[in-house]
């Protein structure tokens, strides 16, 4: 049972990791259809918690959101399988990429993906939040956290305290107690000292980061630009974009990085020097939702939590539609795609596939 429960997985998240272009919502979105939806894996509840549990860590969120339906599905092997499932296409895809950047992509593909792409997926994790509503914001008090954390998120508080205080206001209101604790690892290893200063570079990025791809931004540019002076702005700056519009983890932008510094074994080491702190993360978070199941207090906090992070999901897809919805064209993708995800039993690969032809053929 266990070989077959590992190959479904294998499955599923290298089918995501092809296809999840738009970032860390539209993967949440994604697997929300796929491991809740079709294959009932888990419920929307739980499904829930693992969302807000993931927001609470270091790392790339939707990453460890896989590692998390991987453990409960496989346990730690199916924790490690799913994680890698899902980061090896999105490594593949931005090293081909890289290789190829200035001699065939260019910033004019880019933004023809961009104008396919996009607004179908902001249907799509549109979607995903409405029929999440019950499981995260279906009580007046997550309501209440959901809509002052998306108003906190607009004004410019830092992510990790709009969560901590959804959690807080969920407990305070609910008159129980909450404690918090963190785990901080690090890792090494041993390859040529250039290599070597690479991966460590890459793990105290992968070890620290919460939130968005904002974030990953501001400490790449702080660490790698001003302060080692590996790579210039504008490397970075193509780096995120490719990051954003390839299939995957959005902290793929380390692949496209790591071979500029050094070629293909630059990039090995960035990309998992990045992901490697998140399995560790993903299987103390596995623990911890489990314990949450058992108790009350916990299932309070996880609770303003999940709703401080569908919020702060609801707010980036709109960020997401005001970028992309630029024309008739593309507000015609967006209604087509709203149809067909929300009424028609239709996968999104063939949805996002569509968006990806309409992007190469008039976009721009």
């Amino acid at each position: 049972m266990e070989p077959a429960r590992l190959s479904s997985l294998v499955r599923l998240f290298l089918k995501i990791g092809v296809i999840g272009i738009g970032g860390p919502a539209a993967h949440v979105a994604l697997m929300h259809e796929e491991v809740v939806r079709k294959r009932r894996w888990t419920s929307d509840g739980e499904f829930a918690l693992m969302v807000g549990a993931t927001s609470l860590i270091p790392g790339p969120n939707s990453t460890e959101l896989a590692m998390l339906v991987g453990s409960r599905r496989g346990g730690w092997r199916g924790l490690i399988v799913a994680g890698i499932s899902f980061i090896v296409p999105a490594f593949l895809i931005v090293l081909l990429v890289a290789a190829n950047y200035d001699r065939v992509v260019g910033t004019d593909v880019l933004d023809r993906l961009r104008y396919g792409v996009y607004p179908v997926m902001v249907a799509i994790i549109a979607i995903a939040l409405f029929r999440l509503r019950k499981a995260t914001v279906g009580t007046p008090l997550h309501l209440a956290i959901g809509v002052g954390s998306a108003m906190l998120f607009l004004v410019g508080v830092p992510e990790l305290v709009v969560l901590l205080v959804g959690g807080l206001c969920a407990v305070a209101l609910s008159s129980l107690r909450a404690r918090l604790n963190a785990v901080v690892v690090i890792a090494t290893a041993v390859v040529v000292p250039e290599l070597w200063r690479i991966f460590v570079r890459f793990v105290e990025i992968g070890s620290v980061i919460f939130g968005s791809g904002y974030v990953l931004f501001a400490f790449l540019d702080s660490m790698l630009v001003q302060r080692a002076g590996w790579i210039s702005e504008s490397v970075l700056l193509d780096a995120i974009a490719v990051g954003q519009v390839t299939p995957g983890p959005v902290f793929t932008s380390a692949t496209f990085i790591g071979w500029n510094i050094r070629g293909l074994s630059g990039a090995a080491v960035a990309t998992l020097g990045i992901f490697l702190p998140s399995f560790i993360f993903a299987a103390a978070c596995s623990w911890f939702v489990r314990l949450v199941e058992r108790t009350e207090w916990l299932r309070s906090v996880l609770g303003g939590v999940t709703a401080a992070s569908v919020a702060l999901i609801a707010v980036l897809v709109v960020r997401l539609g005001v970028r992309s919805l630029t024309d008739l064209g593309a507000w015609a993708l967006l209604v087509v795609s709203l149809i067909v995800v929300g009424t028609l039993r239709i996968s999104s690969i063939w949805v996002i596939g569509i968006g990806v032809l309409v992007g190469l053929t008039v976009g721009g």
